[in-house]
This record gives C-alpha cells, sequence and structure tokens, in this order.
C-alpha cells in the first residue's frame, strides 16, 4: 500500500485523517497477516514449526486487536455499532441488522 493510501491529496487531509488513514492500512495487513499464517499453519509438517507460526499468528491478533480498538476510541458510532454484533451468541446477520436499525434512530 505505501503512500498510495490516501484517495484524496494528502497536504489537503488533516492530522487527524492521515493517522486514522494509517490506523486503517495497519489494521488491514495485520488481517492479512493473520490470513497468510493460517494458510501456512495448514500445510506445514513441522510441529516446531507450526508453533513457532502459532505463536506469530497469536502476535497479529494482539495487533490486530489493538488497531481497532484504537479506531474505535475515535469513532464512537463504529463502537456503538459494533456493541451491537460482537461477542453474542445467536444469528451475527440478525445481530448486524438490529444494530444497525438502532444507530439509524
Amino acid at each position: 500500500m505505501g503512500f498510495e493510501q490516501y484517495h484524496e491529496p494528502a497536504n489537503e487531509l488533516s492530522s487527524k485523517t492521515r493517522t486514522f488513514a494509517r490506523m486503517i492500512a495497519s489494521l488491514i495487513e495485520e488481517a492479512e497477516a493473520i490470513g497468510w499464517y493460517e494458510q501456512r499453519l495448514s500445510v506445514e509438517k513441522d510441529k516446531e514449526a507450526r508453533a513457532i507460526m502459532r505463536n506469530a499468528q497469536h502476535e497479529e491478533f494482539k495487533h490486530f486487536g489493538m488497531d481497532l480498538e484504537f479506531l474505535l476510541r475515535r469513532t464512537p458510532q463504529w463502537r456503538e455499532t459494533l456493541k451491537g454484533i460482537l461477542f453474542k451468541p445467536g444469528d451475527i446477520i440478525e445481530h448486524a441488522d438490529e444494530a444497525e436499525e438502532e444507530s439509524e434512530d
């Protein structure tokens, strides 16, 4: 992604917006790394190598979570919407629809 992360001229964006874009880029990179480790783990036969990869993937989960929390602290509407979806048993789509309806009120 590099410096191509902006869709508007960077010099016209506020510092807050540039930081937001960096954190979104970081979140995407962490998600990609989690996926790459998942693929590697699914084919790796060596037990020790798998343990190392699993540990590395866990670090990526931690980084993803920190990036997400940073963004949620700065976007209260996202936090409210996600509270209605995440960590709840039951139908994910149903929870998402309910959360969307609540955010429109």
